[in-house]
């Protein structure tokens, strides 16, 4: 009980010292806590200018800038759960605060999680990585494809997004609303609101995401195990990791449900209902707390290693291999890098819901971020880079970018009114910053590289004014993938941009 409500590690006392006078914690508890004291006083923003001395951001205080009502966050150190925190509250409306014990959506971060009950009926003889799904397939089949002739889709295809298949994320159903069954999300019909599930692109050719995959492996573990999806995942992989406070099921069960975060809009409204239900278990319906994930990454670790664990280490190592080369995605966990500094993680986006699962299994470190708002995803990376720096990850570091003088000159032939495809851009002067505002969104400020390229601190894209042979810029070119051209109209007029805050 104590590690729940401190999120601290536990401290051991003997008899003797419980009845004693107070004393002082023993040095590694002290040590731990300033560590968490320095993450949670130390958010950072991608970049900033180089001699920049501003102090580092409060997560107390980044969570009203985001608006973003509760996030909990698990942090793995010397390949073990170091500490688990909640901060914020559960529920707008309500004084439930998050803590460690607090359930959240998953999202997509329950593909691992997916992925890895899949590979242990691999690794029990039932399923093969590169036999045809369709031969094991029995309830639904996945239809031919002229137009997209090739090899037949394999279960390792499914779990790394290369199996050509189409339906890019995951519909959310709002409790009480008709909800598909998982033949009608495969094909498409009704109440199902997405698209059917289709190859269009030749199997095995390239990379591009599909819940739709994930789907089909939903259903190829179904007609193979005979089980529930739920009850699959948790005899193969939840209860082997001790993940007691994760499932599948799908609306969620009354004991989870008293501990489960509501998910909010960017406006901070709850959801109806607090959350939607996800029929696609195996693409977005996990439910589970940072330190669940965290028991999953350790678990995975171990065997990687060919300690006792839910996979083989065979298995285990087929899970962190992309099988095509430069795609960085492995079977249902993203792959960056290799040797010491792999790093292993993937992203969660459920309506109401965003979070991010990072993991270095060479080096032991890593963490889990779980937040209660579509505005989390603002709020995540600046948590990360706090704990990069902490804890020394390889990953995740702000930089220092410098801003070179902007003459009255350039001022003069950079500043006007721009447009791409009918959205207004104006790049103006105020108070002696040079900002852009895009449409009707807040206006941010850009910072000068060169005598015509500007950056700014949280993105590395480049914005670039490209001038006309009278000296005035005649477009601007942002460097970005894909690029983007806006073609200059006329000056600009200050009087609605006065009345548009920046951004945080």
């Amino acid at each position: 009980m104590l590690l729940r409500l401190l999120g601290l590690a536990v401290l051991t006392l003997t008899p003797s010292l419980a009845a004693a006078e107070p004393v002082a914690e023993p040095v590694a508890d002290s040590a731990l806590a300033a560590r968490i004291t320095r993450v949670e006083s130390g958010l950072l923003p991608a970049a900033r200018l180089t001699g920049d001395t501003s102090e580092p951001w409060t997560l107390a205080r980044r969570l009203l800038v985001h608006r973003v009502p509760g996030v909990s966050v698990a942090v793995i150190a010397d390949g073990q759960l170091a500490w688990a925190r909640g901060y914020g509250v559960a529920r707008v409306g309500d004084l439930a605060p998050v803590d460690a014990d607090t359930l959240f959506q998953a999202a997509s971060i329950g593909k691992p999680v997916a992925a890895a009950a899949l590979l242990a009926l691999v690794d029990a003889g039932k399923l093969t990585l590169d036999t045809d799904v369709n031969s094991v397939l029995t309830a639904w089949k996945i239809p031919a494809a002229p137009t997209a002739a090739g090899p037949p889709v394999t279960l390792r295809q499914l779990l790394s997004h290369t199996a050509g298949l189409t339906v890019l994320g995951s519909d959310g159903y709002a409790p009480g609303a008709p909800r598909p069954t998982l033949v009608q999300i495969l094909d498409g019909t009704a109440p199902a609101r997405s698209a059917p599930v289709r190859v269009d692109t030749t199997p095995g050719t390239r990379w591009r995401y599909s819940d739709g995959g994930f789907t089909v492996a939903q259903q190829l573990a179904l007609d193979v195990s005979g089980e529930t999806f739920p009850a699959l995942v948790r005899s193969r992989v939840l209860a082997p990791a001790g993940m007691d406070a994760s499932t599948f099921e799908q609306p969620l069960p009354t004991t989870f449900a008293l501990r489960a975060a509501a998910g909010h809009t960017a406006g901070s409204t709850r959801l109806p209902g607090d959350a939607h239900i996800y029929p696609g278990l195996a693409a977005a319906g996990l439910w589970t707390t940072p330190t669940d994930l965290a028991r999953f990454a350790l678990a995975l670790r171990a065997a990687l290693d060919g300690s006792p664990s839910f996979l083989s280490r065979a298995t285990a190592t087929a899970m962190i291999t992309p099988p095509l080369a430069d795609t960085h995605y492995g079977l249902g966990l993203g792959v960056i890098g290799s040797g010491a500094t792999l790093q292993l993680a993937h992203s969660g986006s459920n309506d109401g819901f965003r979070c991010s699962f990072v993991f270095y299994p060479r080096l032991g470190r890593g963490a889990i971020v779980m937040t209660n708002s579509d505005n989390g995803g603002t709020l995540i990376p600046e948590i990360l880079r706090a704990l990069a720096r902490e804890y020394d990850w390889p990953d995740y570091r702000m930089v220092e970018k410098t801003a070179v003088p902007l003459t009255d000159s350039a001022v003069a032939a950079f500043s006007g009114r721009y447009e791409r495809e009918s959205t207004p851009v104006l790049a103006f002067r105020l108070n002696g910053h040079f900002y852009l505002r895009i449409g009707d969104r807040p206006r941010f400020e850009i910072f000068p590289q060169s005598d015509h390229e500007f950056f700014t601190l949280d993105s590395p894209d480049i914005w670039s004014f490209e001038r006309a042979p009278t000296g005035l810029a005649s477009h601007i070119v942002l460097r970005s993938s894909p690029p983007q051209l806006y073609r200059r109209l006329g000056s600009t007029s200050l009087s609605p941009i006065l009345r548009v805050p920046p951004r945080p």
